[in-house]
């Protein structure tokens, strides 16, 4: 594999690793006494959309349909900013750092250039 080949994951794996830590992130303040959104709902909506973050992350790096990654990428975009605002209302300035490395991660995944499916690659769809 070329250096092009590889690197065009990059991206992806930037959201997948910004999702993760925003998950983990969420489930330590949900965990811990004395953060003041433990147990709460909020921190708890917060780790299941974090998780679906880091899903549709890995699902983009490996879907073969443009269409496929598009709408799937606008619909990743959207639950990042959906997850960012709500670390904002439970005041996690770190977890709202981590949507911003999965954000990053999604424009340099949209940024890559576009390429053919072929049986080659992991293609979904």
């Amino acid at each position: 594999m070329s250096i092009t080949q590889n690197s065009y994951r990059f991206g992806a794996v930037l959201t997948v690793a910004g999702g993760l830590a925003g998950a983990a992130i969420a489930l330590y303040a949900y965990l811990t006494p004395l953060t003041g959104i433990n147990g709460s709902a909020g921190a708890l909506l917060v780790i299941v959309s974090s998780l679906l973050v880091a899903g549709a992350g890995l699902i983009i790096a490996l879907i073969a349909s443009r269409f496929g990654r598009n709408v799937l990428r606008v619909l990743t975009g959207l639950g990042i900013l959906g997850t960012a605002l709500a670390a904002g209302f439970l005041h996690q300035p770190m977890l709202i750092l981590a949507m911003v490395v999965a954000a990053i991660g999604l424009i340099l995944d949209c940024m890559r250039p576009a390429r053919r499916a072929s049986l080659m690659e992991g293609a979904l769809l």
